[in-house]
């Protein structure tokens, strides 16, 4: 398995729009287990294939929980998710603030209002389908990873102002990264 470059604001690969997955085949599993190794080294709970240069409609998420939920300094127990050509078929009306981050925009967080529920369907790593009724984190996570397909990114759902705010301090965590490295 291969660590991938995950890309970052404002580059434009962030900005393209995925296109299909042709065949689910051992190439495409290849790619799946890189970007999950990317994802947890990073760390995240979600990457699409777009945010590590491939720009297909892939996506791979883990929200883990931490085995004893009454401590949670327990090691995580992983569920690891493959979302081949997904889509969303239907949502609520209600719509829920949720804090995101996402790892193209290192470190940098703001509320972000989306649908509690959808329903969506796409294939697996072994190309079988699944349809399924999604809420909570679940449902956020691939609402943000399923933006990434459409070359969107978090921060495109904030007013302008909260947008530059959030492109400025990221701007200086940069330059402040680029000082003490040199």
């Amino acid at each position: 398995m291969t660590l991938l470059r995950i890309y970052e604001t404002p580059d434009p690969m962030l900005r393209q729009i995925s296109t299909a997955v042709e065949s689910v085949d051992d190439q495409l599993r290849a790619l799946i287990a890189d970007m999950f190794e990317t994802m947890y080294e990073a760390p995240g709970i979600g990457l699409a294939a777009v945010q590590v240069g491939v720009p297909k409609r892939l996506l791979v998420m883990d929200l883990q929980e931490p085995a004893d939920p009454d401590d949670e300094n327990s090691p995580p127990v992983k569920d690891p998710r493959v979302f081949i050509n997904p889509e969303i078929i239907s949502h609520s009306d209600s719509e829920v603030p949720y804090t995101e981050g996402c790892l193209s925009v290192p470190d940098q967080y703001a509320e972000v209002m989306r649908p509690d529920q959808i329903r969506a369907r796409w294939l697996d790593e072994h190309g079988a389908a699944h349809e399924e009724d999604l809420d909570g984190l679940l449902a956020i996570c691939l609402q943000h990873e399923l933006d990434h397909l459409e070359g969107v990114l978090f921060i495109d759902h904030l007013s302008k102002l909260k947008r530059d705010m959030v492109l400025k301090k990221l701007a200086k965590a940069r330059k402040e990264r680029g000082s003490r490295a040199a």
